[in-house]
């Protein structure tokens, strides 16, 4: 999954940024807001963590700014703003869930997952797709009810196909969500890492259609 975190605390931003990885997230960082509203309005992310207090330009004007360019990607406001007026603010403003400082890892986590689960229409943390079962929160994959040891990357990919199990997924798109941008983002990378999964996963598990991409069996067709 990939996550644009604004916090212009570099402290905070890198603390958060550790949490998000560590359960499977790719994380790009920013710290002002002009920044913000310029990525959230041009590339495509399963989550946005906003900061309100940012330079330059304040997270509430960047959150209605991509709202209002029918940007619709789930977006988690952070914010040293704890009345309920500021929070009912956030809220009408275009936010799907609001967590004031201080909090816990533990606790942004969890909102980041459902966030993200919500957002594609899937409400549980367990998710089955034919032979293949999911666990988000535990990270761990099983087929047939056997686990199936996995790297973070191979995760990531899964994870991303179960959440998008209605539909082929572009090559590019899955690309563009499981690499960074210091990573390889070439096609053969990506064929690469389909075909170590394959073989761990067997058969009929991963779908390919020819000139559009991948998709879970028992799903997309």
């Amino acid at each position: 999954m990939r996550v644009l975190l604004v916090e212009d605390d570099p402290r905070i931003g890198a603390d958060l940024a550790i949490a998000l990885e560590t359960v499977g997230y790719r994380v790009e960082r920013c710290a002002d807001g002009e920044e913000a509203w310029f990525l959230g309005d041009t590339e495509d992310y399963d989550l946005i963590v906003l900061d309100l207090g940012l330079p330059r330009l304040d997270g509430l004007t960047v959150l209605k700014r991509w709202r209002a360019n029918g940007r619709e990607m789930p977006v988690l406001v952070l914010t040293a703003r704890g009345t309920w007026s500021e929070r009912v603010e956030g809220i009408d403003a275009g936010a799907d869930d609001y967590l004031p400082k201080p909090f816990r890892m533990e606790e942004l986590v969890a909102r980041a997952r459902a966030l993200v689960r919500r957002s594609a229409g899937r409400g549980s943390a367990q998710q089955k797709v034919g032979d293949l079962s999911l666990d988000a929160n535990r990270m761990t994959v099983a087929v047939r009810g056997l686990p199936v040891a996995v790297t973070a990357l191979e995760y990531r990919l899964l994870a991303y196909l179960v959440l998008n199990r209605d539909r082929v997924v572009a090559p590019t798109e899955l690309l563009e969500h499981l690499y960074g941008d210091e990573d390889s983002r070439e096609a053969n990378a990506l064929e690469a890492l389909v075909a170590r999964l394959r073989r761990k996963l067997g058969t009929g598990i991963i779908g390919t259609r020819r000139g559009f991409g991948y998709y879970l069996e028992g799903a997309a067709a």
